[in-house]
């Protein structure tokens, strides 16, 4: 498999920490907010980000999150075919140069939601917190909401229309869980909230680009056997974001990678055995001493320890990786 690193597009102290602890593949989110740059649906920008991290020793092992804004895709609103028309693409400059890896969502108006971002952990740590009871329960406005039915019909409306690009330019798109597996949150329906959803999302397409990232601790969250359901989409996932929690869906809390219910090891090894070899990236960690401020879920140190955490394992279980 691959150990890769969520990284900023924008060069900083996180790149020197994975190149030293050596990481030598990126995941990235290309937003123009985060690249100062136009969407990766010009190329040139594109291209750009990959240029800087090849200058830094890096390999662009994939994409992820919203490039730009989704909303008319993912609530079926006037528009969409022109931004279905820009996906492609960008699917299309993936492939031109190479970036084989795709994660997506298909969260309307909330995507990762937590109601808490400083909960105090082990020694101190600060980490993120989901309670539904804390969730501000008014519904968002009404022209952004929508029906898990509508939903369902705006994802086969896109997922049909991209997929045929994505083969054709060889970049595997990964389908990411709803985060909190939860549905409606204020009024937003959401679809990825089961495994049985998941199965329904890839009969869709039998396409070798349709693929899962398997964010393990989500479907934790959703309750099912995460070790079975790895194996049961064993030939789809494309991604794995390693990380655990404590609690369900309407009530949990982030932990340190050695501090959770899930035996890490195990997957890890799991993973290995049932023949995945793409991406594999640490997820949110605990935010260290000094670091409390930082984006929740991303700060540096705390992705240290998850980084050498994972390479022991895999060391230790003579699992290959680079």
């Amino acid at each position: 498999m691959i150990l890769a690193d969520f990284l900023p597009p924008r060069r900083d102290v996180s790149w020197d920490y994975a190149r030293q602890v050596g990481v030598t593949h990126a995941i990235v989110r290309c937003h123009p907010r985060d690249t100062g740059l136009t969407p990766p649906y010009e190329i040139d920008s594109l291209r750009a980000v990959q240029k800087d991290f090849a200058a830094a020793g890096f390999t662009v092992a994939g994409l992820e999150g919203d490039a730009f804004d989704l909303q008319r895709i993912k609530l079926g609103l006037p528009g969409r075919d022109e931004d279905i028309a820009l996906y492609q693409r960008m699917l299309r400059n993936m492939g031109e140069l190479g970036i084989p890896l795709l994660c997506y969502n298909f969260m309307a108006t909330i995507g990762w939601c937590r109601t808490d971002t400083h909960v105090p952990t082990r020694g101190g740590a600060m980490t993120n917190r989901f309670e539904l009871a804390a969730l501000d329960p008014a519904p968002v406005a009404p022209e952004l909401c929508v029906t898990e039915e509508k939903l369902w019909e705006n994802y086969a409306y896109f997922i049909t229309r991209v997929l045929p690009v994505a083969e054709r330019a060889g970049v595997k798109m990964g389908l990411h869980p709803d985060d909190p597996p939860l549905s409606p949150l204020r009024g937003v329906g959401r679809i990825f909230t089961s495994a049985k959803h998941f199965e329904r999302a890839l009969a869709l397409s039998a396409s070798p680009s349709h693929g899962v990232t398997y964010c393990q601790a989500n479907f934790l969250a959703m309750g099912e056997d995460i070790a079975a359901i790895a194996r049961r989409f064993a030939d789809r996932i494309v991604f794995v974001h390693f990380r655990d929690i404590v609690g369900t869906a309407k009530d949990f809390t982030e932990v340190f990678h050695d501090a959770g219910p899930t035996d890490m090891p195990a997957m890890l090894q799991l993973y290995d055995e049932i023949g995945f070899r793409g991406p594999i990236r640490v997820d949110h960690v605990p935010s260290l001493a000094g670091e409390e401020d930082l984006p929740h879920g991303y700060a540096k140190l705390g992705r240290l320890f998850a980084l050498g955490y994972i390479k022991g394992i895999l060391d230790t279980a003579h699992i290959s990786y680079r």
